[in-house]
């Protein structure tokens, strides 16, 4: 009769070492710069016990799918703040554990870490997977990450987003992908934009290719660099061509060629508190050029001093109406 197997505790490491190590795990989720990788490399070559720190965490970051966002996005502020801190902190306690108990723990701490990655109204942000991929959130978006050994997914639920995805250095290809309420859109190596609605995703692709799929139709589309395009949940429209003017947000700017007054209006209005509203008199009015959108009272001078439209301001600037001059 075989004797039983006795399970062999993981050898300790040093805390301050797992601390090392979980500082560097965050900061190239957040995108390190090649001298940092470098230097993270040396790092884990001044001892054994700071190589298996380094394996340790290698291999949760493998086994968990990636950095859950709510310890990643803290990285993305590099100066020493307290919720950076307590980030650190909170890897190196995951570290610290057997390989085996990293399950218990994702079970324990899920709702933290499935947290919703968000901007506010008139804000935006660059963000950096834990694959390397890079997100750039417009105003008022809210995004959830699911990473795991299968797939790479973003789950839009509101707002616009500008990706580019990042090719994997592993042998296991995990697809990526953007969902929303209408429908799945897998990258195929490429840089996209999308913007969600009620009713409706738009999907503007500007390098390499995106495979639509609505969630109540087979039907399946796929995209390539310089086409757009706006689908339902049952349905995909007609394409059209796109440029780069439809991510002019992401360099803070809002692009317009004779657009109609009241769809300029619609779309400043998401870049600021309160409400702007237009006149029926004057909502037909052609309007064209590059308006700041980090400053919309700088954009609404613009437009003013250009156009023969007023702008009628109550409750302290929180309500705005264009009107005819």
């Amino acid at each position: 009769m075989s004797e039983p197997r006795v399970m062999q505790r993981p050898e300790a490491i040093d805390p301050l070492i797992l601390d090392e190590a979980a500082d560097w795990l965050m900061q190239l989720c957040a995108g390190a710069t090649d001298e940092e990788r470098r230097a993270c490399e040396r790092w884990s070559k001044r001892s054994p016990e700071h190589a298996r720190a380094w394996a340790r965490a290698q291999l949760l970051l493998n086994k968990l799918g990636g950095l859950p966002s709510s310890l990643a996005m803290p990285a993305l502020n590099r100066e020493p703040a307290a919720g950076r801190r307590a980030a650190i902190t909170k890897l190196a306690a995951i570290l610290a554990l057997a390989p085996a108990s990293w399950g218990i723990w994702k079970v324990i701490a899920a709702q933290d870490w499935m947290a919703d990655c968000r901007t506010a109204v008139g804000e935006q942000r660059v963000m950096h997977l834990a694959d390397s991929s890079e997100v750039t959130l417009n105003t008022a978006t809210t995004f959830n990450v699911h990473f795991n050994s299968a797939q790479r997914n973003i789950n839009l639920r509101s707002g616009e987003i500008l990706v580019q995805t990042a090719r994997e250095a592993t042998a296991i290809y995990r697809p990526f992908s953007v969902s929303t309420t209408q429908g799945r859109m897998e990258a195929l190596g490429t840089r996209f934009s999308v913007r969600v609605n009620e009713e409706t995703t738009h999907l503007a692709v500007l390098e390499g290719a995106v495979r639509i799929t609505p969630n109540q139709n087979a039907l399946q589309q796929v995209l390539h660099a310089g086409q757009q395009v706006t689908f339902t949940k049952n349905s995909i429209g007609e394409i059209a061509e796109a440029d780069n003017v439809v991510i002019a947000w992401a360099e803070g700017m809002l692009v317009a060629d004779r657009m109609r007054l009241a769809d300029f209006a619609a779309e400043l209005s998401r870049y600021r508190s309160g409400i702007v509203r237009v006149d029926p008199a004057v909502a037909q009015v052609r309007v064209s050029g590059a308006f700041p959108l980090r400053d919309t009272d700088k954009a609404l001078a613009m437009l003013v001093s250009t156009y023969p439209v007023d702008a009628q301001t109550r409750l302290r600037g929180h309500w705005i109406t264009l009107v005819a001059r």
